[in-house]
């Protein structure tokens, strides 16, 4: 009877190891499981972190890219505006400029008229008639901005002379104007004619 008993007990603590185990294989596995779980979990949000950074930095370089492109339109504008507003402003300011290059040639005529009639006799008459309206035909000009060029005795410079000869001469050294056969003009800061000459040699 004793032996039974033993055997029953030995049965009964083996059936309650094997619970144990179970239960321990059990626990095991379910923590396994979660481990697993927030593994991935975690690997899910490394990955969400990695691509919000990699799209963050995508959008800024965009935006960069935008704003670059902004401040060259913007200055490429501000150019444009300005090259514009000058273009006017020149357009303005020699308007006249074809009219006063048609009228150059009676001013010539005018001094022309003006220095022959010197040497006809009782002419006074006629010489005051032409210098007035000389005059006022050049006081016109030069409310335009038109003004004779001082070529004479000024060293040569192709901007504002045409030279059609060279002279032996002894009172200036080499380059220098020292006749001028048609006078040259200015308008306002451009040379609308340049004034033909002779230079020394």
């Amino acid at each position: 009877m004793k032996q039974n008993d033993s055997f029953q007990e030995l049965d009964n603590e083996l059936n309650e190891n094997r619970e144990h185990a179970e239960m321990d294989n059990e626990n095991t596995a379910a923590q396994a499981d979660t481990d697993a779980s927030s593994t991935e979990e975690g690997n899910v949000e490394v990955l969400d972190a990695s691509h919000l950074k990699s799209e963050v930095q995508r959008l800024q370089t965009l935006a960069d890219d935008y704003q670059q492109r902004s401040l060259r339109t913007q200055a490429d504008f501000d150019n444009f505006r300005k090259r514009t507003q000058k273009e006017k402003e020149d357009f303005a300011k020699y308007a006249s400029s074809k009219l006063i290059t048609e009228l150059l040639p009676i001013i010539d005529n005018f001094e022309r008229a003006i220095s022959a009639s010197g040497d006809i006799a009782d002419n006074d008459s006629f010489a005051k008639g032409v210098g007035m309206i000389f005059r006022q035909l050049e006081g016109v000009l030069k409310a335009e901005g038109l003004e004779p060029m001082e070529a004479v005795g000024q060293p040569f410079n192709p901007e504002f002379h045409q030279a059609i000869m060279q002279v032996e001469s002894d009172e200036h050294e080499e380059g220098i104007v020292v006749e001028e056969v048609q006078k040259g003009y200015m308008l306002k800061d451009r040379v609308l004619r340049p004034a033909m000459v002779k230079v020394s040699m």
